[in-house]
């Protein structure tokens, strides 16, 4: 996989048209004149760099932002002062459709690594969409796809143990980049164990736990954030409950 961390203003600049996401974000179904008219609206920045924020809980919302290289996560203040992660975001993915219904940003996104994104003004998009039918249809294909991802976590959260929590989240990113072109193998984490943990409702040691034990099951080859998966058939396997647990441990509550 490539060395996400250097990123040229040229591929910043680059058009929708030209844009090796497309197929995975708002141009996606498009005629080439109505990717020339969103492409218009759209506002490319200078890289951001880990720790940047785009937006923080309660802030006005004006944008929709898409990333276009390098990672973010969405998080919210936990009970205990810290943060609660809510989801990681790839290129492609869309941040900020929640904020749509009070107009407030309900959460924080905080920039995982060195990355770029695109801004999406809403009121122009909003203007655009209403003119351009297959844009306003790729708009509710991905509110969909968010509801079905929520929807998909918390049925993680509630049914699945540990193992099968952190098994079907290596699988979930596996198959993410494989969508984006990287390798479904052999990946980096942007995010730490704890930001893991807290996403999958489970405490930091267990997360290093399970890791060592996929490492000694042979599933997975674990070199700090450096993932190879081995054994695919066997992380889905224990995903659908068909492996023998050493450790049946609930997450902690």
């Amino acid at each position: 996989m490539a060395d996400r961390k250097i990123i040229s203003f040229e591929n910043i600049k680059v058009a929708c048209k030209n844009c090796s996401l497309a197929t995975l974000c708002l141009p996606m179904g498009l005629a080439p004149e109505d990717v020339e008219r969103l492409d218009a609206i759209v506002k490319r920045n200078r890289p951001l760099h880990r720790g940047d924020h785009l937006f923080r809980q309660d802030d006005s919302f004006h944008n929709l932002f898409v990333v276009k290289t390098g990672s973010v996560k969405t998080y919210a203040p936990s009970e205990d002062g810290g943060e609660q992660v809510l989801g990681f975001h790839l290129p492609g993915e869309i941040i900020g459709l929640d904020a749509i219904l009070n107009n407030r940003h309900g959460c924080s996104a905080k920039v995982l690594e060195t990355s770029a994104v695109c801004e999406l003004p809403f009121d122009r998009l909003e203007d655009l969409a209403a003119n351009v039918p297959s844009l306003q249809h790729q708009l509710y294909r991905l509110m969909s796809k968010e509801i079905a991802d929520e929807t998909h976590m918390l049925m993680l959260l509630g049914k699945k143990n540990a193992e099968e929590r952190l098994a079907a989240f290596l699988l979930s990113l596996s198959n993410r980049f494989k969508r984006r072109g990287f390798s479904s193998t052999d990946f980096y984490l942007s995010m730490s164990r704890h930001e893991i943990g807290s996403y999958l409702g489970l405490a930091v040691e267990t997360v290093s736990r399970l890791f060592t034990r996929f490492q000694d099951e042979g599933l997975v080859r674990v070199e700090r954030k450096h993932i190879q998966i081995i054994d695919r058939e066997g992380l889905e396997s224990l995903v659908a409950g068909q492996r023998n647990h050493r450790d049946q441990q609930q997450a902690p509550s």
